[in-house]
């Protein structure tokens, strides 16, 4: 499965073209790697995604085999490692 496709799947993304551009961006990594949004998601790999807001870092735990995902299931598709929201501070000092 397409990485933006799966990164919406898991609802770590709301919609796919966003996941798109963050992956065009450099903004997400898989195994330490920038992706590209047409990358394979296996599972064992880890995903990173690093935005002005947000760092979030998690393993995939299993890829789902059709298009349709429950919540329930969404949850178990994923094992975050870390979700932290960055503070205004560090955005600032970006710039």
């Amino acid at each position: 499965m397409r990485l933006d496709q799966f990164l919406k799947l898991a609802r770590v993304i709301k919609r796919r073209s966003v996941a798109k551009e963050l992956c065009d961006s450099g903004a997400v990594k898989v195994n330490g790697q920038k992706a590209k949004p047409s990358r394979e998601v296996k599972p064992g790999e880890i995903i990173e995604i690093d935005t002005l807001t947000r760092y979030l870092k998690a393993e995939v735990l299993k890829v789902p085999s059709s298009k349709n995902v429950s919540k329930k299931e969404a949850r178990e598709l994923l094992l975050v490692i870390e979700d932290r929201k960055k503070d205004i501070r560090d955005i600032i000092d970006l710039i």
